[in-house]
């Protein structure tokens, strides 16, 4: 009897799959099948979460090795090896429902990094506070979303650090305040938990993945289902991909963007970001984004890609605003 598939590269799907892979990795998949450039990864099924609950929420053997396949294709696409610290390969780990569920499921960022790691990154990049600006993120989002370790702990701790250091933005923190903080993130982590914050990238992921299937019957997605007509039954796929950092610095960021004004319909590439900013950022309203000049129909500057997601996919303002959530 052949071997059902739980994971599928990004390279191995399309649109039409998105009952199975869900939407954003549907999506993803047809993006990268346009030659978009997407940071690749794989998608954990919507089969493999109904499994979960079968199996009484437990990961089985068959789903975690083909995972852990999947994870050694992304380390080949990518040239770096997960859980490595000279060469490292970080991955968001994300929800992606066959209909969209915006902020009922759970998502982690940076996950692959320990304190080993974040040093490396610290010397090799030559910039420090974006390797711990990485680092306490990542603790904070694990405690929370895996470890179900309340946010409000964390943020408490960034707010008293802004305060010492006569700071409003998390922005105008230096590497060593960050630093300090990641030591204070994880002495919380240990408080509550009673362990030590997992170093090994194998654990983490597996861990993540989990708490991906759970949210799948969190309160907010179990009301936002019911509200939405939306199946119990239907699961939710895991979409794990290789980092991509908008926190590296003024020259970089993060933000939503559509191919259409979402609210009137309008042709042309409309969105908001944030610089030296990471995803949950945008939509937790840290800070005010900036608008994304609009662009009308017949601009030449409007970009290749946005005109290849309107001319080949249906769905253009769903999986534009996707490739752009990291």
């Amino acid at each position: 009897m052949n071997m059902a598939k739980w994971v599928y590269m990004f390279t191995e799907g399309n649109a039409t799959m998105r009952n199975l892979l869900g939407g954003k990795g549907a999506n993803l998949a047809e993006m990268t099948s346009l030659g978009l450039p997407v940071p690749q990864g794989f998608t954990v099924t919507t089969e493999a979460c109904t499994q979960y609950y079968e199996d009484g929420r437990k990961i089985n053997d068959e789903i975690m090795s083909q995972i852990m396949d999947a994870i050694v294709k992304l380390e080949e696409i990518t040239g770096k090896k997960f859980g490595d610290k000279e060469n490292p390969l970080l991955v968001s780990v994300r929800s992606g429902a066959r209909a969209s569920m915006p902020g009922m499921m759970d998502t982690i960022l940076n996950l692959g990094l320990n304190e080993e790691v974040v040093e490396t990154l610290a010397e090799a990049s030559g910039n420090a506070r974006w390797a711990w600006d990485c680092y306490r993120r990542f603790i904070q989002m694990y405690s929370d979303v895996v470890m179900e370790v309340g946010k409000k702990y964390f943020e408490e701790l960034i707010d008293k650090m802004k305060e010492e250091k006569g700071v409003t933005q998390d922005v105008d923190l230096t590497a060593e305040d960050l630093k300090t903080l990641a030591g204070q993130f994880k002495a919380e982590y240990k408080e509550k938990i009673g362990a030590d914050f997992p170093s090994d990238a194998k654990e983490q992921l597996m861990g993540a993945v989990k708490a991906v299937f759970r949210s799948w019957d969190n309160p907010r997605a179990n009301v936002y289902r019911r509200d939405n007509d939306i199946p119990y039954s239907w699961g939710t796929a895991v979409n794990v991909q290789m980092m991509a950092f908008g926190n590296m610095g003024d020259d970089c960021g993060t933000g939503v963007a559509f191919t259409r004004d979402p609210a009137t319909g309008e042709n042309g590439l409309f969105g908001e970001f944030l610089t030296n900013a990471q995803g949950e950022d945008v939509v937790a309203g840290v800070r005010t984004p900036m608008h994304i000049p609009r662009w009308n129909r017949n601009s030449r500057k409007r970009s290749h890609s946005s005109k290849m997601c309107a001319k080949h996919l249906k769905h253009t303002t769903e999986i534009c605003r996707t490739w752009s959530l990291l």
